[in-house]
């Protein structure tokens, strides 16, 4: 059965069972929403717990959180609508472009908007031994670097992150991990030189509290040339100043890499007044759970990257324009971006009656043959490239 964009919808019981807000705010939310995160412990679930803390005490409403420990696991709850919204992490990009655990007849591009992301002082970043010494990425030729089996959205970042210093896999010696907490471990244990991390961190801080010490090389936005190669990989990376961290001195700003984390997302097809409702609630008592835990801060209106690589919800644009944040810009990347989101549907929908091979490396293989043809046609970036 394709799903292609199809979202989930919300049960009759949950969508009548809506409990008003205050009259002022307009804020209307369901008696329970339920919203699938990392695993318990993880800095994205941490703070679904602390809005699901102001949703409580605002409005009466419990936020059921969902720990899973992968995108698929993360999102199937949405698609079979036992779950209304989501706190990922980039798979919500590799699911919207149906690639990598996504470019399978199971599954295929996902109809997925935004309602609010965290950018704040951290980065998502390449991270190396301080032992290293002063190494630009480009002199990194040799060194070992983690792989996570079973993780292509860690494996394929770490791909990208070298890519600025004109490196490939090809250039390092890869060392095989069954976790990213293993892989994380193995930076302290002096098994592995470059790692994949959020400069905040537990493993981030672990790794500066060792005898190796952590660094994060530069990647200043200036080298437009290294940026071209990160963004053809992982298109989703940013440049970013980053002030806070693990191995930081007092004071001290690194250029890095950055992508929102963690992203509140929803399907399209959730009802605009629902993802407004919560959106809304997220903007207007921000002050109350800001300073709650780690990043939680970056949920901020006004920091919200409205020129990303996925689109907003209905529902959560109309909360950022009252919020006196929406822009014209963000307006017309987000129509751009839904448009994309069309044309990946649509072209799946022609691939899988085409009926391709059962085979899931010719299925995969036919799939992105078919996508990059659709997204070129449609004068669309291909965004992703394996």
């Amino acid at each position: 059965m394709a799903y292609g964009f199809r979202g989930a919808v919300l049960s009759a019981a949950v969508a009548l069972a809506y409990v008003g807000g205050t009259a002022a705010q307009d804020i209307k939310l369901p008696a329970t929403i339920t919203l699938t995160s990392y695993e318990t412990g993880a800095n994205a679930f941490n703070q679904a717990v602390a809005v699901g803390q102001m949703l409580k005490s605002k409005y009466g409403t419990d936020l059921r959180v969902l720990p899973a420990g992968n995108d698929v696991a993360r999102l199937g709850p949405l698609r079979a609508g036992r779950a209304q919204a989501s706190s990922m992490g980039v798979g919500v990009y590799y699911a919207q472009e149906g690639v990598l655990e996504f470019a399978t007849k199971e599954w295929g591009p996902q109809g997925l908007q935004l309602m609010l992301s965290a950018t704040t002082c951290s980065g998502q970043a390449l991270a190396v031994a301080k032992d290293l010494g002063n190494t630009p990425i480009k002199d990194m030729k040799g060194k070992r670097m983690g792989w996570v089996v079973g993780s292509p959205a860690v494996n394929q970042s770490l791909l990208g992150l070298i890519a600025f210093g004109g490196l490939t896999k090809n250039d390092v010696k890869l060392v095989d991990y069954s976790s990213y907490g293993a892989m994380m471990k193995g930076l302290v244990n002096n098994e592995v030189d470059i790692v994949f991390a959020s400069t905040i961190s537990g493993q981030a801080k672990e790794a500066e509290n060792s005898p190796r010490g952590i660094a994060w090389p530069p990647m200043p936005a200036s080298d437009t040339a290294g940026w071209e190669r990160v963004q053809k990989l992982a298109p989703y990376f940013y440049p970013h100043k980053s002030t806070c961290g693990a191995g930081y001195g007092k004071g001290e700003t690194i250029e890095v890499a950055v992508y929102p984390y963690p992203i509140f997302m929803a399907y399209a097809s959730q009802p605009t007044d629902l993802v407004y409702g919560l959106t809304k609630a997220m903007i207007v008592n921000y002050d109350s759970y800001k300073d709650a835990v780690v990043g939680v801060d970056g949920l901020e209106a006004k920091r919200q990257n409205q020129k990303w690589i996925v689109p907003y919800h209905p529902g959560a644009v109309r909360a950022l324009k009252e919020a006196g944040v929406w822009t014209d810009e963000g307006q017309k990347n987000n129509d751009t971006l839904i448009a994309r989101q069309k044309v990946l549907a649509d072209a799946w929908a022609a691939y899988l009656k085409t009926n391709p091979a059962d085979d899931k490396d010719a299925f995969r293989k036919g799939w992105m043959e078919a996508r990059r043809t659709a997204l070129t046609k449609a004068g669309q970036p291909v965004g992703f490239d394996e």
